[in-house]
């Protein structure tokens, strides 16, 4: 006979190793994109890219054949979709679908809407070291909006909203880390006041501070095949 407190342990277990998969699998990306992709695309001095910039795998240093404009448009939508730690291809085609619909040029529409989620303000406020702990951070309720906490990490984030650390994260050792990266550089339209910055403008394509050149053109010529 099963006692309740037995099945119980499992579901924990259970529940804790899907979660163990979950984080090995986004930690594994994190350096596997770089090397798939061929470039640094978060300018870190530890990307594998920086001692091999062949690609993972046992063919990753086969001869390149020539790449069709299919091929370079794919991946410049992997590069872009990576950089914004790799969101969901569902998500990300959304975002295109909004920008699409928005007036102007849909390419700076769609860096506009990427730059306006949570964890990438996170990111450039240096809250978080990598764009993949910042969407931890945010989704471990570390991070205020205006006062109010918020574990969303895809949240549009709006002109004069406030972004804060919660208590806790002050006293983190990988917020105090990422505050220290000479690397990176607060950019423009997020106003830093000590723990606390504001979102105070949606950025075009020549003010986000891209370590390597995106071509959001070449995202959109993909989608609209």
């Amino acid at each position: 006979m099963v006692r309740f407190r037995d099945l119980k342990h499992r579901r924990v277990a259970g529940a804790w190793q899907i979660e163990r998969q979950r984080m090995s699998k986004r930690k594994a990306s994190k350096y596997k994109i770089d090397r798939r992709l061929g470039e640094n695309i978060w300018g870190r001095p530890k990307s594998s890219v920086n001692r091999r910039s062949y690609g993972p795998g046992q063919h990753g240093q086969r001869r390149k054949s020539k790449v069709s404009d299919f091929g370079i448009q794919l991946r410049a939508k992997q590069k872009l979709k990576g950089y914004y730690g790799d969101v969901t291809e569902k998500q990300f085609k959304r975002t295109y679908q909004e920008a699409s619909r928005m007036k102007g040029d849909t390419g700076q529409n769609l860096i506009g809407l990427l730059e306006q989620r949570l964890d990438m303000v996170v990111y450039r406020a240096k809250f978080a070291p990598t764009i993949f702990s910042a969407r931890q951070i945010v989704s471990h309720g570390h991070i205020y909006v205006n006062g109010v906490k918020c574990n969303i990490a895809s949240r549009r984030v709006r002109p004069g909203d406030v972004i804060s650390l919660g208590k806790k994260a002050k006293e983190m050792a990988l917020v105090a880390e990422a505050q220290a990266l000479p690397e990176r550089e607060i950019p423009d339209y997020v106003a830093a006041d000590g723990d606390k910055v504001t979102f105070t403008r949606v950025p075009s394509l020549d003010e986000v501070p891209y370590p390597v050149k995106m071509e959001p053109n070449l995202v959109v010529e993909f989608y609209s095949r």
